[in-house]
């Protein structure tokens, strides 16, 4: 900001006060060569930081040699002034370890300010405060930047009164992003319907089809029928139950054929009786020669040549072929015979149901009534991720497991609250199940946090999107919108690198109450008060929260 040349103004006044040597009427003729500047005018938020670039321009020949100034700059709130480090310019006659402004030579002034930010200075100005004497003795006398007047130590006026007010408010739209909600969610393995698959064989002897007395009062076959007739009444569960006939590979094919259409019928006959008080249906199919399960019994057996049985299977597609090759093998036959074989003499039964879960409004009573316990892992998971009003309980329970993932997602769930420490500390209890997701929304976090640093060294290993968050984190909102394209975050961080279009372009279709506080900004510095504040009220009417926000945001100073 260019200053009216108050600071010299003040600077003649004060010379007039103290001395009346005529160096200071020069000073005076030629005040309007001097400036001071101040980058940017309306503060900004920065990685929990205030900073400003002040500088001056003094002439030759201006700054009186018996002279020493001091000027403090101070950022002025309600309630509260933080200084800054004073700069002490001096005259030529002057020895102090000031800075020396020399009387035949212009000189340029350039100092960073810097502020470490607090909520109250929302609302604030930039001062500079003045204060003078005149040769080696005597003490600094303080100075109205505004009026030139000399004030007393015990002056009732304030810094904000007195001070010369070279920026004014801080822009904390850095403050606004939101860093949690590009937190990544470990996914869940939920299913609403799982479908669950019981086998038991009613075996035969070779080369028949007659079904054995006891050939149904196995324990594998009476636990089916348990399950079976126990699903009957249970509205979540349809099942199916199946009749498949086999014959073992180890005679011709055609007759193997009509041994497992049989086997397929006498084992129909022997589950419907058995299964009659059910009453449910029942299919059956006939496959022929058993190969599949040939396999599978070659492969878990205790065989000592069961992988050279298992290659001659790849290298042959006839089964005659295959079965005579095996035959051939006369070491491993006989084992096969008494091993493997008399099992694939069979009729399959299976019965494969298909379980209806909770349905989510189920799920969310459960949780709610305190009954999170009756659910699985799975089921917390998914609850968690489509119910924001239970998550935190839900997953409390389900982290009960250990599971890494309960861990991942729990931490989302307090970032969003705003809860960091705790956020950071489920993070530590997940394990590298979860690494990429830990990678993202550690950055995140220490980002929200303003630790960035830290939120850097975990971004080298995230996701393009996590990469810009973290530079409009350090406030480098330039490499930020190359990466962040659409969204609350784009439109913030296009917002702060000035292009008022994009931003808009991003919450286009987004009508939350932040979109609109959004829109209502991006309005102001258009120049467009009337749409700003059709954009606020709408905001607020939708959170009535941000009227207090909008009452000390400094985007929005031209609504008052």
């Amino acid at each position: 900001m260019k200053n009216l040349f108050k600071m010299v103004l003040v600077l003649v006044a004060a010379a007039m006060t103290m001395t009346s040597c005529d160096g200071f009427k020069k000073m005076a003729k030629n005040m309007s060569e001097v400036s001071i500047n101040c980058t940017p005018e309306v503060l900004a938020l920065n990685n929990g930081k205030v900073v400003a670039d002040v500088s001056a321009e003094i002439p030759a020949k201006y700054f009186n040699k018996n002279v020493t100034l001091r000027v403090t700059p101070a950022l002025v709130y309600a309630g509260g002034v933080t200084k800054g480090e004073s700069l002490l310019l001096q005259g030529e006659k002057v020895a102090d370890n000031g800075m020396l402004v020399p009387n035949k030579e212009s000189l340029s002034i350039k100092r960073q300010v810097v502020f470490d930010y607090k909520p109250e200075m929302k609302i604030s100005n930039l001062v500079l405060i003045i204060e003078a004497k005149s040769g080696k003795k005597g003490d600094f006398v303080l100075f109205n930047a505004n009026t030139g007047e000399t004030l007393a130590a015990d002056t009732k006026l304030t810094p904000a009164e007195y001070g010369l007010v070279i920026a004014k408010g801080v822009n904390t739209l850095q403050g606004d992003l939101n860093y949690a909600e590009a937190m990544v969610v470990a996914p869940n393995n939920f299913k609403r319907v799982t479908t669950v698959v019981t086998k038991a064989d009613i075996v035969y002897r070779i080369n028949s089809a007659k079904v054995g007395r006891k050939a149904t009062q196995t324990a594998d076959m009476k636990a089916l029928k348990a399950e079976v007739e126990g699903n009957v009444n249970n509205s979540r569960i349809a099942q199916s139950v199946y009749v498949n006939g086999y014959a073992s590979p180890d005679g011709p094919e055609k007759f193997n054929d009509k041994l497992s259409e049989k086997r397929s019928k006498t084992g129909l006959q022997a589950v419907e009786k058995m299964l009659a008080d059910a009453g449910v249906k029942i299919d059956a199919a006939a496959y022929g020669e058993d190969w599949d399960g040939f396999q599978a019994a070659v492969a878990a057996s205790n065989i000592a040549d069961k992988d050279l049985i298992l290659q001659v299977l790849k290298m042959y597609s006839s089964s005659a072929e295959r079965e005579q090759e095996i035959k051939n093998m006369s070491s491993v036959f006989k084992s096969l015979k008494t091993d493997v074989l008399p099992q694939l003499r069979r009729a399959q039964v299976v019965n494969s149901s298909d379980v209806t879960g909770w349905s989510d409004e189920e799920m969310i009573v459960l949780v709610k009534g305190g009954k999170a316990s009756e659910l699985n892992v799975e089921e917390l998971l998914h609850i968690a991720s489509v119910c924001d009003g239970v998550a935190e309980a839900a997953l409390v329970e389900a982290s009960k497991s250990g599971d890494a993932r309960v861990w991942n997602n729990l931490a989302v769930v307090y970032a969003k609250k705003g809860d960091y420490k705790k956020a950071v500390e489920c993070l530590n209890k997940a394990d590298k199940s979860v690494a990429a997701e830990l990678n993202n929304n550690y950055a995140l976090v220490y980002a929200a946090e303003g630790n960035v640093a830290k939120a850097e060294g975990y971004a080298a290993n995230a996701s393009a999107e996590v990469k810009s968050l973290v530079a409009a984190a350090k406030g480098d909102y330039a490499v930020a919108a190359q990466g962040l394209k659409s969204g609350y975050n784009a439109a913030i961080v296009n917002l702060q690198n000035g292009n008022l279009a994009a931003a808009k372009q991003c919450i286009a279709s987004d009508m939350s109450a932040d979109a609109d506080y959004l829109r209502a900004v991006i309005a102001c510095r258009e120049g467009n008060v009337s749409e700003a504040k059709s954009q606020l009220n709408s905001a607020v009417s939708k959170d009535a929260s941000l009227k207090a926000k909008a009452a000390s945001d400094v985007n929005l100073a031209a609504l008052k």
